[in-house]
């Protein structure tokens, strides 16, 4: 029997993505936040999930230890996207990707005089693009986490993260000044399998994009 291999992240996608995959007959045997199991299997004999950092969602399915998977667009943009087919934007984990300074810094005049600026951030590539567009000169920093805390100790002028509500921000006193574009997350599938396993990826497709939330 033709198999299908399903690559998610736990947390929010992990959760966002459970109607959908419920739409399209597919649901998980066991929960991943109280499982220790890495591949799941599913009510259906064909189809299973593996459950990876978010972040190797893109070399899972790009290598074809899985057939598809779901990703957000900022791990997506990072990856750079070789070998993956990305037909539906799901439309969930929804959320932005901004530029965020300490409330008292004047980025717009810092901008407007040329100054360079050191910015955070565990998205290089997005960042990098961002502000060469712009004609601006940053020194990039690596992070990976507790962003925020990176311009309230003097690393950084600014950082470039993911934004929600907005609430951690404003908790450390920072402030957005510029999005950089909408996020959320995103079907991929490898090319090899979606011409080998058309048969059984194209209704979980057509069934994903029927339930997709508005």
């Amino acid at each position: 029997m033709m198999s299908i291999t399903i690559a998610l992240s736990k947390g929010r996608i992990f959760d966002d993505t459970a109607p959908l995959l419920k739409a399209a007959g597919i649901v998980a045997l066991d929960d991943p936040e109280t499982s220790r199991k890495l591949i799941l299997a599913t009510n259906r004999d064909n189809v299973r999930l593996i459950i990876v950092r978010a972040s190797d969602v893109p070399t899972y399915v790009q290598y074809g230890a899985a057939d598809m998977g779901i990703a957000g667009k900022d791990v997506l943009l990072e990856h750079g996207g070789a070998g993956l087919y990305q037909p539906l934007d799901l439309n969930i984990a929804r959320c932005r990707m901004m530029v965020a300074v300490r409330d008292d810094f004047d980025y717009e005049s810092a901008v407007g005089r040329g100054a360079r600026v050191r910015v955070a951030t565990k998205y290089f590539q997005t960042a990098r693009e961002h502000f060469a567009e712009k004609g601006m000169h940053v020194d990039l920093i690596k992070l990976y986490g507790s962003m925020e805390l990176a311009p309230l100790v003097g690393l950084a002028d600014a950082i470039v993260d993911l934004v929600s509500s907005g609430n951690t921000l404003k908790a450390n006193h920072l402030k957005a000044v510029e999005e950089i574009r909408p996020i959320s997350a995103r079907l991929v599938i490898n090319q090899a399998a979606l011409k080998l396993k058309r048969e059984i990826i194209q209704p979980m497709l057509d069934a994903f994009s029927a339930a997709i939330p508005q």
